[in-house]
């Protein structure tokens, strides 16, 4: 018998022996409902967000950096707390860990809610960093929870499903931001509240744990430290680089730190035991190349859609509600294409379905190098679903390669690498593209666009820089989405 079929016969009799009647008694659906509720509330703030950001900046006084680390801060928690959740949740079970995660992001949401105009955004942003510790149990946990849940052969059914959610979210967002905006900003966050308080009451009479916990095992704190310590100083300093608030000497500091925690991290944490990010996992062909490419996905499209909301609301002249409401087009054709390409992964696996969802995402990002204010906006719409749609044929194959890559016993862990890769991608995203886009964008332009909208006409050298910048991004963007599709073809077939 081949080694490959020994590991797989060991998978299913561990799945067996801890879910002897899960798949049969339809909690794979109760368990997809949850999760679904958690992508759903996480995707909604975020577009929601955006809509409400330029009021927030004007009743809390705070500066145009201060209100994109509201944005970061959230990225940048989940970022590095993703890979020591990942752990926790294999030792202490999935459940307690994403059940705990409504907690913290509805207490998150209370105090980015109640946020006041004394504080210049300070405890805004403290409260989005609250709502990312939340963020990461959820995100972390869910998709190893719906992997739990759905037997082999039907894993990228419900992570599609999931996407679904997402994709849902992303396009209520900015109606809900909109409206809940007339009222008050205030209510973008406090909306959360009696949702995370109904789901944690729904996860804790529902929720099981059909595999196991490995409960013998030991928590790995010097690899938790070192890991956490030095993506923290090298994902804030890059961020730094692109939005300022600390001296240099201080940024400097922070930088050294997070590099020798990193080295310390990747020279000691192959020698534990029992380590919290299981690097063995990499040896496996099929998750390290999904990884990457997912990694360099991430980089690429991260920032697109902020910069698509500067274009709309500046060269092109919308109105905030508007210019989120013409992002739906992205959020549509991934919201359809999602769900579809991961059942279509569960028949032919991802060998195929990633690289060819990278090319199509790669299309609409080249589009994307050529507009301007005067680009029709069906062309515009195209262009954006076809980068969502390549994005969506991309994220559930890729999603269930690396989940089904794996024992069932390392799916936590799984999960954890795969949320900080992702989320990483993201921060190095807008650290990068931004500054591409925008550096020789004078402030006043940038305040007239993201406080008021309605185009950039009182300033039109700004236009000029800003469009050039534009397409520079986009096409750094087209660049290295192509580099992932040919990383996401290397894969050995799944």
């Amino acid at each position: 018998m081949r080694s490959s079929d020994v590991f797989e016969e060991n998978v299913q009799t561990n799945v067996a022996a801890d879910q002897p009647s899960a798949q049969h008694d339809g909690y794979k659906w109760t368990a997809l409902s949850v999760t679904t509720v958690g992508a759903l509330l996480a995707s909604i703030q975020g577009s929601a967000l955006l809509i409400a950001l330029p009021k927030i900046l004007t009743e809390l006084h705070a500066t145009f950096f201060t209100i994109m680390w509201v944005l970061m801060g959230y990225l940048l928690i989940t970022t590095v707390l993703t890979p020591v959740i990942g752990r926790l949740a294999d030792i202490w079970g999935r459940k307690r860990l994403y059940n705990s995660g409504f907690v913290m992001f509805g207490i998150g949401s209370l105090i980015a809610g109640l946020a006041q105009p004394q504080f210049h955004g300070a405890d805004l942003i403290a409260g989005r960093i609250v709502q990312g510790i939340g963020g990461a149990l959820l995100i972390t946990n869910s998709t190893a929870i719906v992997t739990d849940a759905f037997r082999k052969g039907q894993v990228g059914l419900g992570l599609g499903v999931n996407q679904i959610a997402g994709a849902a979210g992303f396009l209520l967002g900015p109606i809900v931001g909109g409206l809940l905006t007339e009222i008050s900003w205030r209510w973008v966050f406090l909306f959360n509240v009696p949702l995370c308080i109904f789901v944690v009451i729904w996860g804790i009479l529902r929720l099981r744990e059909p595999v196991r916990p490995a409960s013998s095992q030991h928590i790995d704190w010097f690899g938790s430290l070192t890991l956490t310590f030095g993506l923290t100083g090298i994902l804030l300093t890059l961020t730094m680089l692109a939005f300022p608030m600390l001296p240099q000497a201080v940024t400097t500091a922070i930088l050294v730190v997070g590099v020798i925690c990193a080295i310390l991290f990747l020279a000691i944490e192959p020698r534990i035991k029992e380590p919290i990010v299981q690097l063995r996992l990499f040896k496996n062909r099929l998750f390290s190349l999904a990884n990457l490419s997912g990694l360099l996905n991430g980089i690429a499209r991260g920032a697109v859609l902020f910069l698509l909301i500067f274009f709309l609301q500046g060269p092109y002249g919308k109105d905030p509600l508007t210019a989120g409401l013409m992002l739906v087009p992205f959020g549509a054709a991934f919201m359809i294409i999602g769900p579809l390409s991961g059942r279509l992964s569960d028949r032919v696996g991802s060998k195929l379905l990633a690289p060819i969802g990278l090319a199509i995402s790669a299309l609409g990002l080249l589009g994307l190098t050529s507009i301007s204010p005067t680009t029709p906006f069906w062309l515009l719409a195209l262009y954006m679903a076809l980068m969502g749609g390549g994005s969506g044929f991309f994220a559930s194959p890729n999603t269930n390669a690396i989940m089904s890559s794996v024992e069932p016993h390392t799916r936590g862990a799984a999960a954890g690498i795969l949320s900080m890769l992702n989320n990483t991608g993201q921060m190095l995203s807008i650290a990068i593209v931004f500054p591409l886009a925008l550096h020789s964008v004078p402030m006043a332009a940038m305040m007239q666009v993201f406080i008021y909208g309605g185009g950039m006409s009182q300033f039109p050298a700004a236009l000029a820089a800003f469009l050039g910048g534009l397409h520079t991004a986009f096409f750094f963007s087209f660049a290295l989405c192509v580099i992932a599709m040919i990383v996401a073809a290397l894969r050995p077939a799944h």
